[in-house]
């Protein structure tokens, strides 16, 4: 389940990759199956473990290119241990309403993007998240859990403030709103109510079916009530730059 459009960020071979906040992998190992050399990069120690094993899973099934190069590495967000323009594309989906400092994460994910390259942020949307906190506490008063809620237009100018370009907006997983809306109804932790489980099991048969009846209704619901935004930016090359 992607949040990113990886065909609008041009991921490809020859691409390097930063997947910041990679949490389980999943747009790190697209990356590489698109040829990329990735870096999936989180401080969970635990999820960079299952994520290496997958790397390697891959790699033993053929399902990423010989010459991709795939590696998982811990470190905060806030302090990235890279020079500046290192990476060709820069992820960070879902890791921002997490973090109180998110300016000085901003500040990073821009450092380390080369000029003429892309950046892809999401979040939580306003309207779903809002109703999300306004359901339950639990969903986001625990440690760490979402620190804030942001307005699309607040994180663009966010990011634009440090000299990027903003290119596209999109939505994702309308799917997914009205599950976390019941679970924050009935309970956040409550994953075996009626309800509930049998949402979860319609997810589950869209993620591994694709059919086209809920394909299309998320496709024309995401505009309303997709659970995520997704911002596109580029850095902008300067004229006259040393290469």
């Amino acid at each position: 389940m992607l949040t990113v459009d990886f065909d609008r960020l041009g991921v490809g071979p020859g691409s390097r990759v930063i997947d910041i906040g990679c949490g389980a992998g999943r747009h790190s190992f697209e990356a590489y199956r698109r040829g990329a050399d990735i870096v999936a990069f989180d401080q969970n120690a635990e999820d960079l473990s299952g994520v290496t094993a997958m790397f390697e899973a891959m790699a033993d099934a053929c399902e990423a290119p010989e010459y991709a190069k795939a590696e998982t590495v811990r470190g905060d967000a806030l302090d990235l241990p890279y020079g500046d323009g290192e990476f060709d594309v820069v992820i960070a989906s879902e890791i921002l309403e997490h973090i109180p400092q998110d300016n000085r994460a901003i500040a990073e994910l821009t450092r380390v993007l080369k000029p003429g390259g892309a950046l892809a942020v999401t979040v939580p949307r306003w309207l779903p998240e809002r109703l999300c906190w306004a359901l339950s506490d639990e969903y986001h008063a625990n440690e760490g859990g979402h620190v804030r809620i942001y307005r699309a237009d607040e994180l663009r100018d966010k990011i634009t403030a440090r000299g990027l370009r903003y290119d596209h907006q999109d939505f994702a997983h309308a799917l997914h709103s009205p599950f976390w809306w019941l679970k924050c109804a009935v309970g956040v932790r409550d994953d075996n109510h009626p309800l509930v489980s049998a949402y979860h099991r319609l997810l589950v048969w869209d993620m591994m079916s694709a059919p086209t009846l809920t394909r299309t209704a998320e496709r024309l619901l995401n505009p309303l009530v997709g659970k995520s935004v997704a911002l596109y930016f580029t850095k902008p090359v300067v004229r006259g730059a040393v290469r």
